[in-house]
């Protein structure tokens, strides 16, 4: 049942957090992490997550982390029984509304299972707990998050992540960028295709930091086939060529690269919210989600919002007329962002820096 009051009202003596993926929701579970260890500093706390989020916080302190490598199929989870079959929790934090991950709850043993409340718990996950947070609606989703720590009876909010990046990593992603100092970083392409600008419009806002303000421009991405291909093509439109990062760099070399930039301009994607854990100021450019939702946490006064735009021209409704949450999923919603748009947002930005 969800209910307003606290569900537990002590320090426990062991939790585990459920959260495998991806790398935005995991940079947004830090800060309850955080919440967690600030305010029950002798709870051991355990984190189940996912093989290559994991990359991202290796090193953390004051938990002990279970990683699960979902491409390896069902031995992933004989793995995880094999590690979990003698343990057991006084809490579980179901904190991922997957099929895979509430699969995984089943494995761990815990009297107490927290999971979202019935009208936000998608993929069935509220039958997998036995507990369930308070509803809120319309909030940010590092918000909703919290609503974990509010149901241990925890009120204050540590709003900090703390992702250990080794000297080894930072001197690596010093050699990456050819010594240049003084950059922005361009992080063009989001998990989703229909979240992503379009490759000339980087180019052009390129072109006009460089020539406007002297900054280098760095291009960052994954190795996939989509991310390169957008690299390439912003490369080629560009009159002042970026340094094109794309693929070459490890998780740690990013983080490290990011929190050097001066900013990033990103569509709504896992590097957006790393920059906000490296505190790194973000032009987050939305207009098919809900910046309301899922905009880098910290960057409210950078952030791009044609999204009001796309869902009246989809749904001929307002935004308070759809559900929470709501995506417009439609090739032409991200080229409601204009030029000006970016380019007034970028103006702004480097007046303060």
């Amino acid at each position: 049942m969800s209910t307003s009051k606290p569900i537990i009202n002590a320090p426990l003596q062991s939790l585990c957090i459920l959260r495998l993926s991806a790398l935005g929701d995991i940079t947004h579970t830090l800060p309850v992490f955080h919440t967690l260890r600030h305010a029950w500093p002798e709870t051991r706390i355990t984190w189940v997550i996912g093989k290559t989020e994991y990359e991202l916080v290796k090193g953390l302190k004051g938990v002990e982390f279970i990683v699960f490598d979902k491409k390896s199929g069902l031995n992933a989870y004989i793995n995880i029984y094999k590690k979990l079959k003698n343990r057991h929790f006084d809490v579980l934090l179901h904190m991922q509304m997957s099929l895979r991950a509430s699969l995984i709850s089943l494995l761990i043993k815990a009297k107490t299972k927290i999971g979202f409340d019935r009208q936000r718990a998608k993929d069935g996950q509220w039958l997998f707990t036995n507990k369930k947070i308070r509803f809120n609606k319309n909030q940010h989703v590092i918000d909703s998050f919290f609503g974990f720590t509010e149901a241990l009876g925890i009120k204050e909010k540590i709003y900090k992540w703390n992702i250990p990046v080794s000297e080894e990593d930072k001197l690596s992603s010093k050699k990456l960028l050819a010594n240049i100092s003084k950059y922005i970083i361009i992080s063009p392409c989001s998990s989703k295709d229909y979240r992503n600008w379009n490759a000339q419009g980087y180019a052009t806002i390129a072109d006009y930091i460089k020539k406007k303000y002297n900054y280098d421009i760095v291009l960052t991405g994954g190795n996939s086939k989509t991310e390169n291909e957008y690299a390439l093509k912003i490369m080629q439109s560009c009159t002042h060529p970026p340094i094109n990062l794309t693929g070459k760099t490890k998780i740690k070399e990013l983080l490290s690269i990011i929190e050097e930039a001066a900013f990033m301009i990103s569509p709504d994607s896992g590097p957006a919210h790393m920059a906000t854990a490296m505190n790194t100021p973000v032009i987050g450019l939305y207009a098919s989600t809900n910046p309301e939702r899922a905009r880098p946490y910290l960057s409210s006064d950078w952030t791009v919002n044609r999204y009001p735009e796309a869902i009246q021209k989809k749904h001929h409704k307002k935004v308070e007329e759809v559900a929470w949450g709501s995506r417009v999923r439609d090739e032409w919603a991200m080229n409601l962002i204009t030029i000006e748009d970016v380019k007034k947002k970028v103006d702004s930005l480097l007046e303060k820096l």
